[in-house]
């Protein structure tokens, strides 16, 4: 026993020391029974290790301690988790040291633990080089799991330094062929390895296509493992590294008529760059005659509804071919060429009535039914064009009167109460903070925190503690300097209120953010952010040395209003409790409460008058004098943007605090900065509409720098507050109406469907001014701020809705701009995507049946040519010159 207490410390005294030849010598010479002797002892060294700084001395100890665990465990599953141990994995022995204290077991033994350590998960990092040394000492069967396959691939694929090549490497390794058929059953493996898969003549797929042809590869199960692969619709990095291996495998013909069905399924659903081969391979089989005219039917029902135009008109010119060279295949052919009627791009339609209205006349009586029937799918346009030449019923009939279909209006909600217990508050709190909330939540919290915080503190911030527990500050010394500073600067929303029910922020560094406001320097933002602030600094000030029974200033409803009696009562409430009205709270409500109705803000004045306290008198007088009218602005132009620059905002009483006199001041577009706190925090824009509600354009004014980008440099979120702004009361004006114009012409998706959002709620309450919207467009997109083709994008979604005459009249007012410029030569930075947008145009004046003239059409539509802007230039004139609706 003496003995094997002495190897246990010599052991240790050398794995301490970092000496990894000393210790493998001693684990040499030990037994099973020294060796799991020792692993206390290691597992020991391991936790005191786990605790050291990470500039410890006592670190280097780790590649010794990882070698010595690993060879001291005498069972395979202890010793594969000590080696993939996270703790251990970034200062491991190497491969060759734990082969040599590993490689005196059993060799059951060690294919054991290769097994295991293979079938460990990739973020594991286990050497390729020690699991293929155990796989080689042990001479059991290969592992086939991801792990394995991955860094046998990046193994085979890196070794630059031997001088060979990849297929020599394949050729000499003996287990190729079952680790090539296992790659293809690796899930993703395409977007981690593509960069192992080059072109060239070293690269993967000439090796493999190689070892096909030499028969070290099975080819047909190599063939079929490809096509299978593709099949299963993988992403894209996988789809690309397995389609260039089958083409290197070059299929002969005998191997692609062999699959037509799996080409029909890949031409029908796969990804573009695979269905254009599947598509060129049933071209191909398809002009030889392989292929029956069903089958090419049965191809074309799935291709000709895909969104890829390329593939679309690459299947109508196959049609087109086939039913030359053998007329009688009309009769199956005809009827796939009708589906593309149904297509919602207009070219398409018209190659394939073209096509149909060649060929007709070959096709029995029958299928001349099924393509009339399915002519009425055609655009208004086109249908006139094919009741003449098809023969459609109904050509001369009055086309009926076309209806726009408008989203319902917005109607206004009321903000609930705040929840009774503070149980029930606290799950509300917690909900806020895991996804954000619009302003009646918002609002309806708040008031809750500060009605529980004046009933029992306490109980309070025990119901709180278990949904703040995330937050940053919760176990943070109130004396740290960086609690003080982080709600000196920012309340953070709720999180001040929160921190000072739970004692975590000083009352001083509360009364000096309510006196003060925001230490940073203010910003084109901070007019209406200071307003939102101050109400929250208040609130938390109160709540520790006098708190308020209840807000005055939570709103009735989400839009930010405030009901005149709502706050009559909430007054007479305060005078009944003898409490003291936060000045803040009261500013704000002032600014929410509304003032439209005349009779009731005269009687609600009345009731406020009588109440006999300075506020309601402040109340009164409010309710009876006319509000601050919206500021003048101008326009100005920074680089290829147009922002606006609004001026003083009259009528804000002095006796506001300091936080709400910064509202009416100037927006200075120069004197802005680009960036500030407020540009990364979006959430609380959600919230600004509610400080001045009724007032949107001084919001929209403050946000147009942000709502420019989505346009100009492709910031992606901005636009999401365009359907508040579209949904929020007051008059939509300059401001509103160039920020829905950037939304719609914004790089990401996301954010051109909140600006459609807003241009249709604009639309449906009455608000939305198409002349001047549409003005605003064409300028955005001379100047290049936005791009024809997304704005092209947008306005077909908005129109697709049922908005068809909403968006003729934006076109109709955007498109003269662009053509204008067009006429002159003027226009080649915009031309791009120019002829999606007037086929756009073209579709919503068919539909709604619009007649006139456009300017500068003509000169477009008399260009040379048959690209897509002359040809739909072309079909606007003639619908705008004849009239058709649908």
């Amino acid at each position: 026993m003496s003995g094997a207490v002495s190897a246990s410390e010599a052991l240790l005294g050398a794995v301490r020391a970092g000496r990894m030849g000393e210790a493998a010598g001693l684990l040499d010479g030990m037994t099973d029974a020294e060796r799991r002797a020792c692993l206390p002892a290691l597992k020991d060294l391991r936790k005191e290790l786990r605790a050291a700084p990470w500039d410890a001395a006592s670190r280097k100890a780790y590649p010794a301690l990882h070698a010595a665990g690993a060879a001291c465990h005498t069972g395979a599953a202890g010793t594969a988790t000590w080696l993939t141990a996270a703790d251990l994995r970034w200062s491991q022995a190497s491969p060759g040291v734990l082969l040599h204290v590993l490689g005196d077991r059993e060799r059951d033994w060690l294919g054991d633990v290769a097994h295991r350590l293979a079938e460990r998960p990739p973020l594991a990092q286990v050497p390729y080089e020690l699991m293929s040394g155990l796989v080689r000492l042990s001479g059991c069967p290969v592992p086939t799991t991801e792990t394995y396959v991955v860094g046998w691939i990046e193994q085979v694929g890196s070794l630059w330094q031997r001088g060979d090549t990849v297929l020599q490497r394949l050729r000499q390794d003996p287990y190729t062929a079952e680790l090539v058929a296992a790659v293809f059953e690796i899930p993703d493996i395409g977007s981690r390895l593509d960069w192992l898969f080059g072109d060239g003549p070293d690269s993967w797929f000439n090796a493999l296509a190689q070892l096909t042809r030499e028969g070290a590869l099975d080819r047909k199960a190599t063939v079929d493992a490809c096509v299978a692969r593709l099949l299963r619709g993988s992403v894209p990095s996988d789809c690309r590294v397995f389609l260039r291996l089958l083409t290197a495998l070059e299929l002969t013909r005998d191997e692609e008529r062999e699959r037509v069905a799996d080409w029909l399924a890949l031409a029908s659903d796969a990804l573009s760059t695979v269905a254009s081969h599947a598509q060129s391979v049933l071209g191909s089989l398809a002009l030889d005659g392989e292929l029956t005219p069903r089958q090419l039917a049965e191809m074309s029902g799935g291709v000709l509804f895909r969104t890829e135009k390329k593939l679309v008109r690459a299947q109508l010119v196959l049609l087109g071919k086939a039913l030359r060279c053998d007329p009688s295949s009309a009769a199956e052919l005809l009827p796939a060429v009708a589906q593309a009627f149904g297509h919602e791009d207009t070219d398409v339609q018209e190659r394939a009535l073209k096509l149909v209205e060649r060929h007709l006349d070959a096709a029995p009586p029958e299928v001349r039914g099924e393509v009339v029937d399915a002519a009425e799918e055609l655009s208004p346009g086109l249908r006139v064009r094919a009741a003449e030449t098809l023969g459609l019923e109904g050509a001369d009939r009055v086309p009926e009167p076309y209806v726009e279909l408008l989203p319902p209006a917005p109607e206004p909600a009321r903000v609930p109460p705040a929840p009774d217990s503070a149980v029930e508050l606290a799950e509300e709190v917690g909900a806020l903070l895991a996804s954000g909330g619009d302003v009646a939540a918002f609002e309806r919290t708040l008031d809750g925190l500060v009605r529980h915080g004046y009933r029992d503190c306490d109980a309070l911030a025990e119901a709180l503690k278990p949904v703040v527990t995330r937050l940053w500050w919760v176990d943070a010394d109130p004396r740290y300097p960086s609690v003080e500073k982080y709600f000196r600067a920012d309340p953070h929303g709720l999180e001040v209120v929160l921190a000072t029910l739970l004692g975590q922020v000083s009352t001083a560094t509360l009364h000096r953010a309510d006196q003060h406001g925001p230490m940073t320097d203010p910003c084109v933002h901070s007019a209406v952010a200071a307003a939102f602030n101050a109400r929250l600094w208040e609130a938390a000030h109160r709540l520790s040395t006098d708190p308020l029974p209840f807000l005055l200033a939570t709103p009735t409803w989400g839009s930010g209003l405030l009901e005149p009696d709502e706050l009559v009562a909430r007054l007479d409430e305060y005078r009944r409790l003898g409490a003291r009205p936060g000045e803040t709270d009261f500013a704000q409500a002032l600014l929410r409460v509304r003032r439209d109705d005349s009779a009731s803000s005269a009687a609600a004045a009345e009731r406020a008058a009588a109440l006999g306290t300075a506020e309601g008198n402040r109340l009164a007088l409010w309710l009876t004098t006319d509000g601050p009218s919206l500021p003048w602005s101008s326009r100005r132009t920074s680089g290829v943007r147009i922002l606006l620059e609004l001026g003083e905002l009259d009528g804000v009483p002095g006796e506001f605090p300091s936080a709400f006199q910064r509202i009416g001041r100037p927006v200075g577009l120069f004197k802005a900065r680009a960036y500030c706190a407020h540009y990364w925090d979006r959430a609380e824009r959600h919230h600004w509409l509610a400080v001045v509600p009724g007032r949107r354009e001084l919001v929209a004014a403050r946000l147009l720098r942000e709502l420019s980008s989505v346009a100009v440099e492709g910031t992606r979120g901005d636009a999401s507050v365009l359907p508040l702004l579209a949904e929020a009361p007051g008059d939509a004006g300059e401001a509103v109406h160039l920020g829905v114009a950037y939304g719609l012409g914004a790089r990401h998706p996301e954010d051109r469907l909140s600006a459609v959002d807003a241009l249709l709620v604009l639309a449906a309450q009455g608000q939305l001014d198409t002349e001047r919207l549409g003005a605003d467009l064409g300028q955005l997109m001379r100047r290049g701020a936005v791009k024809p083709l997304r704005l092209a994008e947008s306005v077909r979604t908005a129109a697709t809705t049922g908005a068809y005459a909403t968006v003729w009249e934006i076109l109709r007012a955007a498109l003269p701009v662009l053509l204008a410029d067009l006429a002159t030569d003027g226009a080649a930075a915009s031309a791009r995507g120019f002829g999606e947008l007037l086929a756009v145009a073209a579709e919503c004046a068919e539909r709604t049946g619009a007649r006139g003239c456009m300017a500068h059409l003509a000169q477009a539509a008399d260009r040379r040519g048959s690209s897509r802007l002359v040809t739909q230039a072309r079909r606007l004139r003639a619908t705008l010159d004849h009239g058709v609706a649908a």
